[in-house]
Parts: C-alpha cells; structure tokens; sequence
C-alpha cells in the first residue's frame, strides 16, 4: 500500500499551521514534506467583542494564500486537503465571512470544528505514536493549550472522555494582562481564579486525576519546554517527547511573569508572536499539572495538526 499524501490545516486563535505529509495508515508512519506555522491572532478582541476584527481577517487571509501556493506546489488536490478551525471562528457572530473568505483562497470548505471533536483530533495526533511505548505508559490525559480554549482528552487506545474549556493564552491575556508590563499579584490571583474554574468545568466530565501519563501539546508547552532545557534556538526535535518537571514549570512560569516584554523576546527559543502571551499561556500549563497532580509531562511536537491529517487518510 503506497503512502496517502495529504495537506492539513489548523487555524485556531493565535495561530494558523500547515502540514503536508506522506501518510501509511498500515504502518502509522507519518513523513513531513513541509510544516509551518504564522501567527496571526485570528482570536483578537473576539473575548470583548464577539466578532472578527476587519485586520486579523485579512492577516489570516494573506496566510491562507501563502498556504495554497504551498498546497499546489506538492500536487495536493482540495478532496485530500482539509481545513480545521478552531476556538476564536467558533465565537464570533461573524464566521461566515471567515468561511467565505477560505473557501474562495483554497477552495475547501473550512470546517468549525466543536470542541469535543478539536480534542478527539488532539488526541489522536498525539498519542498514535505513543501506543505501545513502555517509557510513556497508557492510559493519557492529552491536553492541548491554545489561544482561546483548552482542549482535554483521558484515554488509552481510545478516547474514554473529552472536554473543551474556554480557557486559552490568548483569551487570558486580553482578560487580565493587555497593557500590563508587569502583571500585579492581584491579576495574576484573578487569572489563577479564572483557570481554576475552567479546570472545575472540564473535570465535571474527564477525571484529571487518573492517568498514567500527562502529555501536553501546542505552542505554549513546547516553548516552554524549549526554555527549560535552554535550547540555543528552537530545535523541534530536541523538545519532542522531552519532559517537562513541576519544579521546572513552575521556575520557567515564575520567570516569565517576571519578566518585561523586551526580556521575554530576547529569550532565544521564542516566537515574536508569542511574546505577549507566554506568561498567561504558563501559568494555565502550571495550574494545569498542579490539578493533575503530576511530577511530568511529555511534550509532544504532534497535535491537532497530525490529528487532522490521519482524518483524512482514513
């Protein structure tokens, strides 16, 4: 059986990725032939709002024909391509301009996923690879921290339970941190209260308690594994599958919300476009794996994005 070559997309509220891949569904091996990813903060204002600002449209469109160009490039027809959208598309009052505006640039349907599915897709890029692996031991609880919500997964060979939380970096930030060089005890407390409540919300359906090993995904976990193991420059294979101590999160959080814009952006490992949200974006790792109760967590490089592309090898 020939390999199924195949291009996903997954636009959520900070961030839009590309993978185009060879996939052997027999196998379950997956080979890169291109993956990127632009920042550009599709989710701004839609917490206060409720809408898609007029500027983080045409960012997000810009990049959407960047991506086509790419598509094209390696032969990949619009029945193998599929576009995922994700927390900040399925707030706002005004996603059919979105939707338009992505089906006139690739030709796909964008599809405005539901939380439960986001975290189905999650966890079976996540964890395909993991099964089996003695070191990383079943069952899981995946979690995937994004801009606008945070996506919860608990399951071994399958998904056992799922929820989505509308709890994310980009949507903290914009409550408790825009403007704010330094935030004060007090906005952090309030964020701190903030998490702890869409932690109560997901724990209602996915035990936190009960796995054998926490694995988190997405942008916020992998630079901050990228910072604790004090990485020259960002290496995605040094931080995929590294793992990540409490002891660590906690340094690395403390750090970051100690630290002034410009330091966080000199920090060799970080992407421009997460330097204001890093702080936020730790602290809901760090309220995350002290709920859980973990001593670790394994930092997985394949999310959602690989989630999506098995979905459409079938």
């Amino acid at each position: 059986m020939t390999a199924t070559r195949v291009a996903a997309v997954d636009c959520g509220t900070n961030s839009i990725r590309l993978l185009i891949a060879d996939l052997d569904p027999r196998t379950g091996e997956i080979t890169d032939l291109d993956r990127r990813m632009l920042i550009v903060r599709l989710g701004q204002d839609v917490d206060r709002t409720g809408r898609l600002a007029p500027e983080a449209l045409e960012r997000t469109f810009a990049a959407c024909r960047e991506y086509a160009a790419v598509i094209a490039e390696y032969g990949v027809g619009p029945e193998r391509t599929r576009f995922v959208a994700t927390s900040a598309s399925r707030d706002a009052e005004n996603a059919a301009e979105f939707t338009k505006g992505v089906r006139e640039i690739l030709g796909v349907e964008p599809e405005v996923v539901s939380g439960d599915e986001e975290a189905q897709l999650s966890f079976t890029g996540a964890t395909k690879e993991l099964t089996g692996l003695p070191a990383v031991p079943a069952p899981y609880l995946v979690f995937d921290l994004g801009g606008g919500s945070t996506e919860f997964v608990l399951g071994g060979g399958r998904v056992q339970a799922a929820r989505s939380v509308d709890i994310g970096c980009v949507r903290l930030t914009e409550r408790h941190f825009a403007g704010v060089e330094l935030p004060t005890e007090e906005r952090i407390a309030a964020a701190r209260a903030d998490i702890e409540a869409a932690l109560d919300l997901a724990a209602e359906v996915v035990p936190l308690t009960e796995a054998a090993s926490l694995v988190g995904l997405a942008g916020t976990v992998t630079t901050v594994a990228a910072i604790a193991l004090d990485l020259p420059a960002y290496d995605s294979q040094a931080v995929h599958h590294s793992r990540l101590t409490l002891a660590q999160v906690r340094e690395v959080t403390g750090r970051l919300l100690r630290s002034t814009h410009a330091e966080r952006a000199a920090i060799p490992v970080m992407h421009p476009g997460r330097v204001d949200v890093i702080g936020a974006g730790a602290l809901v790792l760090l309220s995350i794996m002290e709920r859980t109760g973990a001593a670790e967590l394994v930092v997985s490089e394949h999310d959602i994005l690989d989630g999506i592309a098995w979905s459409v090898a079938g």
